[in-house]
């Protein structure tokens, strides 16, 4: 059964281009996100609080306004992808502190695996071999951006390397959430829910962990106002696109965003992107090009995506 969002026409081959263009988009500006950490002079959970508060009012404009699918209620699925979303930013915004920028944005997007196993054992989704060949080479490539860093960077990199390594589980809750959410309910409505259910949680965790919550100067609140902007823009284009895609390809896809957030941390915080790093990268590049070629077929036959059992 293929899994389109509410109210979505069946998917023409047009349509998955154009999802494809804008998930590539956003993977690109979710890149920015951990330098809009590391720039927002708060604690890691608190960086995520404030994400979420910047973002809120964006996403009620774009909600509410007409042909936004209305603000509604949240469904079951909204309150989980809002739980899961909440341990992906506490976990990963500590393993950007502790370690790379390029191996914590790496390693928390080994999401593919858990997505497409997941989706094999748990719906009867079979993944094709040319999607199995891209996954081996996406997580090629993952390792090899890791492995290759110079060992110098971050405050506690094995724990680091650890926490953002966990995250690839909580990222795909929240992927399966998402896109189960979105059989009911439009893009921007699931993200709405999501970001607001989770708001009070990630406020939580920050004074638990005792971190600082005010940035300490304009430069902190420009970059986490950033963080808000990136959050509607980037999450916003992977919620939609879900609702065009196959979730698996749809996590492969993101695997642009480690590449993206390597090239900044090389660039704005003198992280050395080694050669080996750089090889990671090429052949996370090379793993989306193969992934998006497995999910075309032949005379332009709809590509299935995972859906909820009993669906």
């Amino acid at each position: 059964m293929r899994l389109t969002g509410a109210g979505d026409p069946p998917t023409s081959a047009a349509e998955r281009r154009l999802a494809l263009i804008v998930l590539v988009g956003a993977a690109v500006v979710l890149g920015v996100a951990p330098i809009l950490v590391r720039l927002g002079e708060v604690g890691p959970a608190a960086a995520g609080f404030w994400r979420f508060v910047f973002a809120l009012p964006l996403l009620l404009i774009l909600t509410a306004r007409p042909g936004g699918g209305g603000i509604g209620l949240p469904s079951k699925w909204m309150a989980l992808a809002g739980l899961f979303f909440v341990l992906d930013l506490a976990f990963w915004h500590y393993g950007i502190v502790m370690t790379s920028v390029a191996n914590a944005t790496t390693l928390c997007n080994l999401t593919p695996v858990v997505v497409t196993a997941f989706a094999w054992i748990a719906w009867g989704q079979r993944p094709r071999r040319l999607f199995l060949v891209a996954l081996a080479l996406a997580l090629a490539g993952a390792f090899a951006m890791a492995a290759g860093a110079d060992g110098n960077q971050g405050t506690n990199p094995l724990l680091g390397d650890a926490l953002s390594l966990s995250v690839a589980l909580w990222y795909a809750g929240y992927f399966l959430a998402v896109q189960a959410a979105r059989r009911t309910a439009g893009a921007m409505r699931v993200t709405l829910w999501a970001t607001a259910l989770g708001t009070p949680l990630l406020l939580a965790t920050a004074m638990l962990l005792g971190e600082d919550l005010w940035p300490d100067g304009a430069g902190g609140w420009a970059a986490l106002a950033g963080l808000g902007l990136m959050h509607v823009v980037g999450q916003g284009g992977v919620a939609w696109a879900l609702g065009r895609l196959p979730a698996a390809v749809t996590a492969v896809t993101i695997l642009i965003q480690p590449v993206v957030a390597a090239l900044l941390g090389w660039v704005l915080f003198a992280e050395a992107l080694t050669p080996v790093q750089a090889l990671g990268g090429a052949l996370v590049l090379g793993a989306v090009v193969l992934a998006q070629r497995s999910a075309q077929t032949k005379a332009g036959a709809e590509p299935v995506s995972p859906a909820p059992a009993g669906s």
